[in-house]
């Protein structure tokens, strides 16, 4: 994975792209080194959702915490070492009833972003 600047335009690209996104926003970004960056971007898909990407990448370790939200907190995917006895540690979901799932994210940006955004579709399109 290539640098700050890289990851982050690659994120915003794709949801720029994305035909239900509306507004695209950096909200912060901190570069500890070329290897240590972390970013927070946040996209309106409506009025009503807002999607936040949360990343940190450090020596080729990507964490990372994709939310689509409104007043609450409606789906999140994140790979934050809990939950050690799932079959996809560290790799989970929690759903708009906070139950907690498998989740197939791996932790690389582009492919996970594209099965989020999917999800993310079936959710707003069911609502």
């Amino acid at each position: 994975m290539s640098g700050l600047t890289s990851l982050l335009g690659l994120v915003t690209t794709v949801l720029q792209a994305h035909p239900d996104c509306k507004e695209v926003e950096i909200i912060q970004t901190k570069e500890f080194s070329l290897n240590q960056y972390f970013f927070k971007i946040r996209a309106a898909f409506s009025q009503e959702y807002r999607f936040q990407a949360r990343i940190y990448f450090n020596r080729s370790h990507i964490d990372y915490a994709y939310q689509l939200f409104n007043d609450i907190p409606l789906l999140r995917w994140d790979n934050k070492e809990e939950f050690r006895d799932m079959e996809t540690f560290p790799h989970h979901f929690h759903n708009f009833d906070g139950n907690v799932s498998p989740s197939p994210l791996t932790g690389d940006p582009y492919t996970d972003l594209q099965l989020v955004l999917q999800e993310v579709e079936k959710f707003i399109a069911d609502s």
